[in-house]
């Protein structure tokens, strides 16, 4: 496992486990806004709104798509990556192995996209959640009811979701009261 952070000169710095070259940041890599840390790979979204990857391919996860431009956020899964655009649609690409990157058809007006270990998340603006991939222990079934979630966050095997009035709602996974 690695870590990444964001200076606030827009650089990047990484430690940990670098078996794969996931800490050594590519030179060059500036005026950058936002990391991902995903299993032995590592993503930054440039100011410039392109995404930068490097570290661990077997999967394809780092090889960044084509033309990606207009990338406003960006998620790192175990062997996935998925870029949320400026008009709310979500490009994922790597590992598919459970479906985590064929994004649901006509999923549109997402505001924010976390990746999970074989699972991918997105909220849409109008505070409804939409889960795909694996599904093993539940985390991409999303609670009956759900409504008014302002953030979402994935985990290995499980899901989380804040709500406009300061509650959490969590499903999947739930060995270690995660």
């Amino acid at each position: 496992s690695h870590c990444l952070a964001l200076k606030p000169d827009g650089s990047v710095i990484g430690w940990g486990g670098n078996d794969h070259r996931q800490t050594n940041i590519p030179g060059g890599l500036s005026q950058v806004r936002a990391v991902a840390a995903g299993r032995n790979f590592s993503l930054a979204l440039r100011k410039d709104v392109t995404v930068a990857a490097w570290g661990n391919n077997d999967y394809g996860q780092t090889k960044v798509p084509d033309g990606l431009a207009g990338v406003k956020a960006i998620s790192a899964g175990y062997h996935h990556s998925i870029a949320l655009l400026e008009n709310g649609r979500v490009v994922a690409w790597g590992n598919n192995e459970y479906g985590q990157t064929d994004v649901p058809e006509g999923l549109e007006e997402v505001i924010a996209v976390s990746a999970g270990g074989w699972f991918s998340l997105a909220l849409k603006a109008n505070g409804e959640v939409v889960a795909w991939g694996y599904n093993g222990w539940g985390q991409a079934t999303v609670p009956h009811g759900l409504t008014n979630v302002t953030m979402v966050a994935a985990g290995g095997s499980h899901s989380l979701a804040l709500k406009s009035d300061g509650t959490v709602v969590g499903w999947g996974l739930n060995f270690y009261c995660q």
